[in-house]
């Protein structure tokens, strides 16, 4: 029910956005000059992007951008927070042209197809890691500075980023498909660009929401113990 309020705030802000609905995930997938199938992954979250692509038959990964959007008027404006393949984008923006016919998405020279419109998606939202628990005890950590470590969530695909707007830098990324059920939040890993050994993997943690936050514990993918707090992005 909070997700569906957020989303009818959110058109009341955007009725052109949300009238042609690119909330979720899509995906489209060329073949590159070395003749191999690159899968491109994006989700659209609330008023944030991002966009990672890899080869399709390993998950190798290949790239990745994101930031804050917009829609209207059949154009679409992004701001570069991060992009792997050249630093000197973030800070930058570009607006494009995109069309919404027969269920595809034309932008950017490609067609994309729908994979989920942020449903079922529990945890559909963008957000920014604000704390760790350490010693039994929660140390928030400050969302506003340059360094962030993002998680976005359509209703099935995830990604995570760590970068810092300031310096340029990016940092690490990965991603794939997600569940969540019973309190139980499970990651398949379709990517990750540290190491593409990860690829095929599925995680699996305890998840709650407290007052609007992410509580999320378990293993990590090196079997140490973690307790996260994520909070939901809204600039």
């Amino acid at each position: 029910m909070k997700k569906i309020v957020i989303l009818a705030l959110y058109c009341l802000s955007f009725p052109v956005l949300c009238s042609q609905d690119l909330q979720g995930a899509w995906e489209s997938t060329r073949t590159n000059e070395e003749e191999v199938e690159i899968q491109y992954i994006a989700i659209f979250s609330g008023d944030f992007v991002s966009e990672a692509f890899f080869e399709k038959a390993n998950g190798k990964f290949k790239g990745t951008w994101g930031g804050s959007f917009s829609a209207k008027d059949n154009k679409f404006t992004h701001t570069y927070e991060y992009a792997s393949f050249d630093p000197e984008l973030v800070g930058t923006s570009r607006s494009i042209p995109y069309e919404l016919k027969d269920g595809k998405l034309h932008m950017a020279d490609k067609v994309w197809n729908r994979i989920d419109d942020g449903t079922p998606g529990d945890l559909f939202g963008a957000w920014l890691i604000s704390g760790r628990k350490r010693d039994g005890e929660i140390v928030r950590r400050d969302t506003s500075g340059p360094r962030k470590t993002m998680k976005i969530l359509s209703g099935t695909r995830f990604q995570w980023i760590a970068y810092n707007t300031e310096t340029k830098q990016f940092m690490g990324t990965g991603g794939g498909t997600y569940t969540t059920v019973d309190g139980k939040y499970t990651e398949n890993i379709g990517f990750f660009s540290r190491d593409d050994s990860r690829v095929g993997a599925s995680l699996q943690f305890n998840y709650e929401l407290k007052d609007g936050d992410w509580h999320h514990s378990g293993l990590s993918s090196k079997g140490k113990p973690i307790y996260e707090v994520w909070s939901i992005r809204t600039k």
